[in-house]
């Protein structure tokens, strides 16, 4: 896997920190506090879904976050105006556009990048302006990366639930999708991130797909954390990580 000089980085979502709470209508557990333990256990950046129906992270949360020191910050959202508003006011470090329906119980693929094209342009150049740097959660398809890269995004984060939830020769074509728009938005000077349903079973699989920058994780850290803790969950997700980047296809050429 090559993956960018400093090594593969890792960004917690905290969102189901905040589920838990909302739960019982509390102001416990903090999702707050919650990054605040993935920064010190050694997460490189914090991601947060601010969704337009509220229904886990609130707008005070990523307020707080934006306000922690040494706290970098990945805000996922929908390309709503009101949400471009608050993110052109927080300036989040980092915003991540994602495609978001009410009935859906977590986001289901990647943004229409090729079909929304000239919706979404717009709000890459206006956070860009901001001085936010953009990603766009896609499918790992051609047309989807070179949209992306046509509309100046400078990231992309590709979406791995499709390769999460498959077995055997399917699990190998996603790995297959996964690697070619990894190469191609390399190629086309982009950030390759990518992230959804990964956990620490299926991440070996992805030793195979290059260019690496980020791997966004949040419910299985999450889940694995009632047993073993927040702090060392993200431990264990760093160490099978750098796992990743030191097996033997890390250093060939593709």
């Amino acid at each position: 896997m090559k993956a960018n000089a400093g090594g593969l980085r890792l960004g917690v979502n905290v969102d189901h920190v905040a589920t838990l709470r909302q739960a019982r209508g509390t102001d416990y557990p903090d999702p707050v506090e919650a990054a605040r333990v993935a920064m010190r256990a050694e997460a490189d950046l914090v991601t947060v879904h601010l969704r337009e129906d509220r229904r886990h992270i609130q707008p005070a949360d990523v307020e707080a976050m934006r306000a922690e020191p040494g706290l970098r910050l990945n805000l996922e959202m929908a390309n709503v105006p009101a949400l471009v508003e608050f993110a052109q006011r927080l300036r989040p470090d980092e915003v991540c556009l994602v495609p978001e329906r009410r009935e859906e119980r977590t986001t289901e693929g990647g943004i229409d990048a090729v079909g929304r094209f000239a919706e979404l342009q717009p709000t890459v150049r206006a956070l860009a302006d901001a001085g936010i740097r953009v990603s766009l959660f896609i499918e790992p398809s051609a047309d989807a990366v070179e949209a992306s890269a046509r509309m100046g995004a400078p990231c992309i984060e590709l979406h791995t639930g499709a390769y999460a939830e498959a077995a055997g020769a399917a699990r190998a074509r996603e790995v297959g999708r996964l690697r070619d728009a990894a190469e191609q938005g390399h190629a086309l000077g982009l950030q390759v991130n990518a992230g959804h349903g990964l956990n620490l079973e299926n991440l070996p699989g992805l030793r195979a797909v290059p260019w690496l920058d980020t791997l966004n994780i949040g419910h299985s850290i999450v889940a694995r954390a009632v047993w073993v803790g927040l702090a060392e969950a993200v431990r264990e997700m760093r160490r099978a990580m750098a796992a990743l980047g030191a097996a033997p296809a890390a250093e060939a050429e593709s």
